[in-house]
């Protein structure tokens, strides 16, 4: 009888063991083989984590990955290079795949292989181990024998987020950074200057920062005529953007900065109203809005002005991809300026927006030499870019697949589908403001960023999806979160998962274990969905 009891508990514990790891996470992996047989590996406690000698990367890999234990689940890993069967975990490179993305799982009786094409893949093997593992360490962990393959369908995989509206500290971006190397994004794109305020550091011309940033009161509501009565203002200094590029390497994800032009300018035209068409003077802008006041195109100095800055931009970023912006330009100012107008006359310009043009494509031509790669919103294709030009397409799909069909790579976001500033719940009670409309969860998932339209090789020019987070509504970093999640796990999918291996109820089941893992890491989140 006594026999009996102990086996009972022993499969009881095991039971429970298994209960906390599932490799079914999100983003889903492509293929999980479980073994049939049901057996398991344990993990103990303070267990080694093995890599490769020499491999900076591969050290950082296993030192995030014994990180990653600590926080979420009160469990001690220990890195140690070349370990070899002391090994319980063991993170290597030669996996023969195209994908440079691609990664293996193995979980079998000599314990636990993270095997990738590079270190990058290796690096989301390990958050696909660490969501399976989850919360609950306790003393040991058992994980079912398993063998995961899995890459990701897009290699572009995007997050955007405005910090120019408002402002948000450096520690809060890391944090923003960390969710996004959670589900498997790869590309940071930082919104840094608006007609609400510069954030960027320009070294050559400090003012710029230091009073560009600066708005003297903020309007409550949905520019409601009442304001604050409250400077606000803050930047990022130089060093500060270099600790959050390596920061965000560390994680393989690349950071690409936005200085918009030639409009949202007002940040820059109150320090130097010069380079506006009717001289200023100019303030940081207090509201939300497009403003008309936009950079002279015929003035010389503004090319002078944007290359001087774009200099230090890209000393300080080493991304290829650097963001013009490009939108919501008006030419209402173009239009009176006799500056505009000479320029127009000059270069035998019919159209005040083909200026716009002239501007795009001397900052192309200009990235360009220096090795980097243009992107703009979807209003840059307007006017023609250069073949290496990229296109952000935001106003629907129409820019996108127009841009495809020109051979130009594309980054689909529109706004029905990737604009995450928007409510994600019917009810306003239920949620903090936003700036209207409504994206829920299942939205996001929907999404299908290459259009039938497109044929199979106009397709291949879709390089992936990416959500927006604007601020203008979203003052703190709970609410940044909290319109973040979850729909960056809905968008996660998008990005990895083939279309066909996509499913709502399925992904709606596994929610809750991500849920779960915010909740232990502080992470706000909408818990209600639709």
């Amino acid at each position: 009888m006594k026999r009996i009891f102990l086996t009972l508990c022993v499969t009881c514990m095991a039971a429970i063991a298994w209960a906390q790891v599932s490799y079914e996470v999100i983003p889903l992996p492509r293929s999980i083989e479980l073994s049939k047989k049901g057996e398991t590996f344990v993990l103990g406690q303070h267990a080694v984590v093995a890599y490769p000698a020499g491999n900076e990367q591969m050290a950082s890999n296993a030192e995030l990955l014994a990180e990653y234990l600590r926080t979420d689940a009160d469990f001690a890993l220990e890195p140690k290079a070349d370990a070899g069967k002391r090994a319980a975990i063991t993170l290597s490179l030669g996996l023969k795949k195209e994908n440079p993305e691609a990664y293996q799982i193995t979980v079998g009786k000599r314990g636990i292989t993270i095997q990738g094409v590079t270190e990058e893949a290796v690096f989301r093997g390990i958050m696909t181990l660490r969501k399976a593992i989850g919360t609950e360490g306790g003393e040991r962990i058992e994980l079912p024998y398993v063998t995961i393959q899995d890459e990701p369908r897009f290699s572009y995989r995007g997050v955007h987020f405005d910090t120019a509206r408002h402002f948000f500290p450096v520690d809060f971006l890391k944090q923003f950074i960390d969710v996004m190397a959670l589900h498997g994004c790869n590309q940071f794109h930082w919104h840094l200057t608006e007609d609400q305020g510069w954030r960027f550091e320009v070294k050559s011309m400090p003012e710029l920062a230091e009073k560009g940033s600066v708005r003297q009161q903020t309007v409550l509501g949905r520019n409601a005529g009442i304001y604050d009565g409250q400077p606000y203002g803050g930047y990022y200094t130089q060093a500060e953007c270099r600790e959050i590029v390596a920061y965000a390497a560390k994680r393989f994800i690349n950071v690409i900065p936005e200085i918009d032009l030639p409009g949202h300018m007002l940040g820059a035209l109150h320090v130097y109203p010069e380079l506006g068409c009717t001289g200023g003077p100019y303030e940081v802008w207090p509201h939300w809005g497009v403003s008309e006041d936009v950079l002279c195109a015929g003035n010389p100095k503004t090319l002078e002005f944007l290359k001087r800055v774009y200099d230090e931009l890209c000393d300080v970023f080493p991304s290829k991809l650097i963001h013009i912006g490009g939108d919501e330009s008006p030419r209402v100012r173009w239009k009176h300026c006799p500056k505009c107008q000479a320029k127009m006359k000059e270069l035998g310009l019919t159209r005040e927006a083909e200026l716009q043009t002239y501007i795009n494509k001397e900052m192309d031509k200009y990235l360009t030499a220096k090795g980097r790669t243009l992107i703009g919103w979807d209003e840059t294709l307007e006017g023609g870019l250069s073949e290496n030009g990229i296109v952000m397409s935001w106003r629907g799909m129409k820019g996108g697949i127009e841009a495809a069909r020109q051979h130009h790579r594309v980054i689909m976001t529109p706004t029905d589908y990737c604009y995450i500033d928007y409510a994600q719940l019917k009810d306003d009670w239920a949620q903090p403001q936003s700036i209207g409309g409504y994206v829920p969860v299942s939205k996001v998932y929907s999404m299908e960023p290459v259009p039938s339209e497109l044929s199979e090789e106009e397709g291949k020019y879709i390089i992936g999806p990416q959500v927006n987070l604007w601020t203008e509504y979203v003052g703190f970093p709970e609410h940044a979160m909290y319109m973040l999640l979850p729909r960056l796990d809905a968008m996660s999918e998008v990005q990895w998962l083939p279309k066909e291996r996509k499913d709502l109820d399925s992904f709606k089941a596994r929610l809750p274990r991500m849920l779960e893992l915010y909740r232990k890491l502080g992470y706000k989140y909408c818990y209600k969905q639709e």
